[in-house]
């Protein structure tokens, strides 16, 4: 097989990591609309976690294009790598507030479903890994 040429995914394999690209996406996108439509709930939020009011529109922005770019096959690498670093914000910003216990946990998942979601959809991904082999 060429480097270049997708490696092949059984049906229940590509169905599974479907599933689990869904759940975060769906939910990324949602954040994404409510930051860049600046509702009360999301300043309300940002400002408790120390963000001013002129940085909504740039993180949700950045969560957008970069859930965007996951769910596209040919560029879910790329976003997949841009969404664990701004989940891993999400985490700094929940430690670094001292936020409720284990609040920090949520991005974690939501990260772990995203690799997760791309593992299962893409044999490449996991020809990467030592014990898929």
């Amino acid at each position: 097989m060429n480097e270049n040429e997708p490696a092949a995914t059984g049906k229940g394999m590509y169905w599974t990591g479907v599933v689990l690209s869904v759940i975060p996406s769906l939910m990324l996108l949602m954040a994404s609309v409510m930051s860049l439509s600046k509702s009360a709930q999301v300043l309300q939020g940002m400002a408790q976690f120390g963000y001013p009011e002129n940085a909504i529109t740039a993180i949700g922005a950045a969560c957008l294009v970069s859930t965007v770019l996951y769910i596209i096959p040919r560029t879910a690498v790329l976003g997949a790598i841009l969404l664990t670093g701004y989940l891993g914000g999400a985490v700094a910003t929940h430690v670094r507030v001292e936020a409720e216990k284990f609040t920090f946990l949520m991005p974690v998942v939501f990260a772990a479903l995203i690799w997760g979601g791309l593992f299962f959809r893409d044999a490449r991904i996991r020809n990467l890994l030592p014990w898929s082999k």
